[in-house]
């Protein structure tokens, strides 16, 4: 599966769902078991990449400044939910800053957005349903123990605000 295909069944699941994450999950699941195993397998790679490639502790601000706070589960949570949301959000964020998804988002809702652990096991899913096991070895290098970066002041909302100064004033700021 090439990167573009990957993008397109996430960014056409996410538009069936129109925004809500457990049916964009339900639907990326319905269009995978479409797919042959090895597909899915490369849509799992996929995935799984961009996951490892987004523990990153200037993300893990963001996702903190969006949802008012993000444990360890939150945060593994809201990157997936971040993968979700398509290419152009996902490598905005990444490449250019995360305090650019204050321009990124059109919105946020912290009460559905940002919660993307079902769609973080769609390939899981659609290949149990497939074969009936789990997918294999995907031959990637294990995650970090820590993410990549210098941990932000989650604690200091003046530091915070001013590492986020966009989401701060978007989202944060009655």
């Amino acid at each position: 599966m090439h990167e573009d295909e990957f993008w397109e069944l996430v960014d056409s699941a996410r538009e069936a769902a129109e925004g809500d994450p457990v049916e964009h999950a339900e639907l990326l699941v319905e269009r995978l078991v479409q797919l042959d195993p090895e597909s899915v397998t490369d849509f799992a790679r996929h995935f799984e990449a961009r996951f490892l490639r987004s523990y990153r502790w200037d993300l893990w601000g963001a996702a903190w400044v969006l949802l008012d706070g993000a444990s360890d589960d939150v945060f593994d949570s809201f990157r997936c939910w971040l993968i979700g949301q398509g290419r152009a959000v996902f490598e905005g964020a990444l490449h250019d800053d995360p305090d650019a998804l204050a321009d990124l988002l059109s919105d946020f809702d912290p009460d559905v957005d940002g919660d993307g652990e079902d769609i973080g096991f769609a390939a899981d899913d659609a290949y149990n349903q497939l074969i009936g096991s789990e997918l294999p070895d995907l031959g990637l290098s294990d995650p970090p123990d820590e993410p990549l970066g210098t941990p932000p002041d989650f604690e200091n909302d003046r530091a915070m605000s001013q590492r986020y100064p966009r989401l701060w004033k978007r989202f944060r700021v009655s």
